[in-house]
């Protein structure tokens, strides 16, 4: 008896089907321990949201450095395995002006 998208014969979900749920599961559980690693390090105080889309997980907010970013991205990769990751981080980075304003 094939099990492709439909009943098994007891009437409960495929193994497919079974096998996205857990997937979805999966990702939720992986994602919500990676917000609390975020929070619980040295950029915990940033606001980077974590979202799951699908099977996909977004990145979004502001960080003050290009190399605070490479570290969240590190650590988001390191939790997320397996996982496609979409970035739209933006950095902040302050740094001095190499020139002097002109006024006119």
């Amino acid at each position: 008896m094939s099990t492709h998208g439909s009943q098994d014969a007891a009437g409960g979900r495929s193994a497919e089907n079974a096998v996205t749920t857990e997937n979805a599961e999966n990702l939720d559980y992986r994602i919500a321990h990676l917000q609390d690693r975020l929070a619980s390090g040295e950029l915990g105080e940033l606001g980077v949201r974590v979202e799951a889309r699908g099977r996909t997980v977004l990145l979004t907010g502001t960080v003050p450095s290009a190399p605070c970013r490479d570290e969240i991205l590190r650590t988001v990769h390191e939790e997320l395995v397996g996982f496609p990751v979409h970035s739209d981080l933006v950095v902040t980075e302050a740094s001095s002006p190499d020139h002097a304003e002109e006024l006119s």
